[in-house]
């Protein structure tokens, strides 16, 4: 309903648990439409399977966690030589993976958390000894989380050293990569950023947690989470958490979208870079289109201007001036179906 008719046909993909694709209605009515009719099993080295099974001119993912925006799927849509919207292998990578993201980040000066990183292969082999960097290193309370999900998944917010071991115990149960963090008082901060080689950023949003930090319960089962659109702040304070989130999106090699959120310290009023979701939340009310419609860019027209971005990184990856004729050449533009 968001997107011109005339210009755009939407084809719906379903991918299941054991990772067989198929079409569904648009929009999609019963659940129970999910799981019947014919399925498809994608293999590599089949890309006919995108051009004739599905007869897409691009691919929109919108597909949350591991295996859709890790970098798998958009790996599996270059092999197949097909555009798509948002962040290529890498940049999708490395924002899953929050403890390169956070190396990455430091390589070029940008402020992160204070954080330590622990592989559960150390773990095994050095647990007191790492219990006891920890509890030197970082003042409580702190944050334990999994390096490779989403959603708030998995973390623990430490505020006695007697919990500590547990929580490390639970995040491994998630992740084989873990984060400890110190745990930063203040506001949590969010911004849009938008393009390819030159990015913009939105003004920024506020979520006020309602619980004891924005967790999974918070974000989708409570549902009780201020969202401040724009969030309150100095013009000197925007300017800068815009600035930050442009360039930890150039940092990765960010294309089409992300969210980058931050902390606000209360007291220093420095600013952290938290993470990058390199695939936000896409419905009409979430933060991304949120922070762009207050930004002057209705949820229409963004969802427009991704697909031609997605357009233009692909002309330009597999359409060269010396090669015009290249595979795929022929993908519409702004003004075709």
């Amino acid at each position: 309903s968001y997107l011109d008719k005339e210009k755009f046909e939407i084809l719906s993909i379903y991918i299941n648990r054991e990772g067989l694709w198929r079409r569904v209605p648009s929009p999609l009515k019963p659940q129970e439409e999910l799981n019947s009719g014919k399925f498809f099993s994608f293999l590599p080295w089949n890309s006919s399977f995108f051009s004739h099974e599905l007869q897409a001119d691009i691919y929109f993912p919108v597909l949350h966690g591991p295996f859709g925006e890790d970098g798998t799927i958009q790996g599996l849509l270059e092999l197949a030589g097909v555009p798509y919207v948002g962040a290529g292998v890498l940049a999708s990578a490395l924002g899953m993976d929050k403890a390169m993201c956070k190396k990455i980040w430091q390589s070029y000066d940008l402020p992160v958390v204070p954080h330590l990183t622990l592989t559960l292969s150390q773990w095994h082999i050095q647990k007191e000894l790492l219990l006891a960097e920890i509890q030197e290193k970082f003042n409580l309370p702190l944050f334990v989380k999994p390096a490779n999900l989403g959603s708030s998944v998995g973390i623990t917010k430490v505020i006695e050293n007697s919990q500590l071991e547990k929580a490390i115990s639970r995040a491994f149960s998630y992740d084989q990569k873990i984060l400890i963090e110190k745990a930063i008082t203040g506001r949590e901060i969010e911004c849009s950023v938008l393009g390819n080689d030159h990015p913009r950023a939105s003004l920024p949003g506020e979520i006020i947690p309602s619980r004891e930090f924005y967790d999974y319960q918070d974000k989708y089962l409570e549902n009780k989470a201020q969202l401040i659109v724009p969030a309150e702040l100095s013009p000197e304070k925007v300017k800068e958490i815009q600035n930050l989130s442009v360039k930890a999106f150039q940092a990765i090699e960010g294309q089409g979208m992300a969210r980058v959120d931050f902390f606000l310290e209360k007291e220093s009023h420095q600013v952290y870079l938290n993470e990058i979701n390199t695939i936000p939340g896409f419905t009409a009310i979430s933060m991304y289109p949120r922070l762009w419609e207050v930004s002057g860019i209705p949820y229409s027209q963004l969802l427009e201007e991704l697909i031609q971005l997605g357009f233009e990184r692909f002309q330009k990856r597999f359409i060269t001036p010396t090669d015009p004729k290249s595979r795929n050449s022929d993908f519409p533009n702004k003004d075709n179906k």
